[in-house]
């Protein structure tokens, strides 16, 4: 797990922060530090101006750029008059590109993986459209969707396939009223679906699982009742007290209401058909992975080069837009703060995760993670780029420079708030965990 976690990050990273380098150096400034982590410095070496060092504050990242007042806190060289190869002599122009470089660097990476990804693989599309679990308690379960239905339309759109579902309601509908048709008993009917319908697409559109879904686990960790009762990586969880389980969600459910209590396990592996009896945690886990594997009919759509840059241009213009939608249910309070942000312990669980099911599987969650790190960045909160450039057409508007203490203040006060965010975040993930 830290293994794909320091290969994950070290990549975005490295990615970001070569972006602001490359950027400084076309424009003829001078780069004093290219640093992986936040100071103090730990270890490094220089070569010609640039110090390429690690630091012992594993939170990102940052090139040090002369005449800049950055995460260095450097304030030295405003003592003495701007210098040619300093940021502050350089035009508008060229600092702004300096600190858009980081964000360009990370959507062209997610651009090249998804362009890959849909070159070498296609387009996986599974072909039904009924449905096999609905949440308990879910917006679609209260709205009348069972587990049975056949999806016909969305909004009087006929669907075919899963991704058409998914498509349907995260973009070209998403914000309002969506009427889902249905064929239940040979019956067709109409269920509403108010616009706080989604919920957190990494796990389950809408919280409905298509059908032909199985509960495949990924890893038991040691001494934990998982691996007492003999559960493997591979086996299929068939049942829990009898009842079929059909997605993680349903697994993880189920386990969390036994806490302390025992529990009758039903699995596959291979042709071989096990059972017994477990008891999870206090906490309700019985310490495995989960995640839910489609078996069911499928095609595939190869792409030509120009076809499949053209699908991963639509694959990054996903993330902004799924972003968007989660700020709006995160200020409409139909999802808590603290359930929409992952840190280094989720980072590490998925990575690892992903990179078990293969490199293209894993290349997906790193351009997925690449585009996210280019939105976080681009916010227009201090210490981050946004911050930056703000600043930077606030100058421009204006025609007037920020004042060099009031900008030290801003990137202190951004950075201490950087701090506590990413504190929280990791609080979260280890009471999570």
């Amino acid at each position: 797990m830290i293994f794909y976690t320091a290969i994950t990050l070290g990549i975005l990273i490295v990615i970001h922060e070569l972006g602001h380098f490359l950027a400084a150096k076309l424009t003829g400034m001078r780069v004093d530090r290219f640093s992986i982590g936040f100071p103090p410095r730990a270890f490094g070496k220089k070569i010609g101006d640039t110090d390429y060092c690690i630091s012992w504050i594993p939170i990102g990242g940052y090139v040090k750029i002369a005449g800049m007042i950055d995460e260095s806190f450097d304030t030295e060289f405003l003592h003495r008059e701007p210098q040619s190869w300093e940021f502050r002599a350089k035009p508008m122009w060229a600092r702004m590109s300096v600190i858009s470089a980081g964000v360009i660097m990370n959507v062209l990476l997610a651009v090249v993986i998804f362009w890959g990804i849909k070159y070498v693989s296609g387009k996986f599309v599974i072909e039904t459209t009924e449905v096999g679990y609905v949440v308990e308690g879910s917006v679609a379960e209260k709205a009348g969707i069972r587990s049975g239905d056949k999806i016909i339309t969305i909004n009087d759109k006929p669907v075919y396939d899963w991704e058409e579902i998914q498509r349907l309601i995260y973009f070209e509908h998403l914000g309002r009223n969506i009427i889902i048709t249905v064929e239940r008993a040979g019956r067709q009917k109409n269920i509403v679906l108010p616009p706080k319908v989604i919920t957190d697409r990494t796990e389950i559109p809408f919280d409905i699982v298509e059908a032909h879904t199985v509960a495949l686990i990924l890893d038991v960790q040691p001494d934990k009742p998982a691996a007492k009762l003999g559960l493997k990586t591979g086996d299929v969880i068939l049942s829990l007290n009898d009842i079929p389980v059909r997605a993680h969600l349903q697994v993880i459910k189920i386990v969390r209401s036994h806490a302390g209590k025992q529990l009758k396990v039903t699995w596959r592996r291979d042709e071989q058909v096990y059972s017994g009896i477990t008891t999870p945690t206090d906490s309700g886990r019985i310490g495995t992975g989960i995640t839910t594997r489609y078996t069911g009919p499928f095609r595939q759509i190869k792409y030509s080069v120009i076809q499949a840059l053209v699908a991963g241009l639509e694959q990054v213009v996903e993330a902004p837009i799924l972003f968007i939608a989660s700020v709006r249910q995160i200020i409409a309070g139909t999802v808590s703060f603290k359930d929409s942000f992952g840190g280094p312990i989720k980072i590490a669980q998925f990575a690892t995760r992903s990179a078990e099911y293969g490199i293209l599987s894993y290349l997906f969650f790193l351009g997925q993670l690449s585009m996210m790190l280019a939105i976080l960045n681009i916010l227009p909160i201090p210490a981050l780029d946004g911050g930056h450039l703000i600043m930077l057409i606030y100058e421009k508007i204006f025609r007037r420079e920020i004042p060099h203490n009031v900008k030290l203040a801003i990137q202190q006060v951004g950075f201490i708030l950087l701090l506590a965010f990413m504190a929280f975040i990791i609080y979260n993930d280890i009471s999570s965990f």
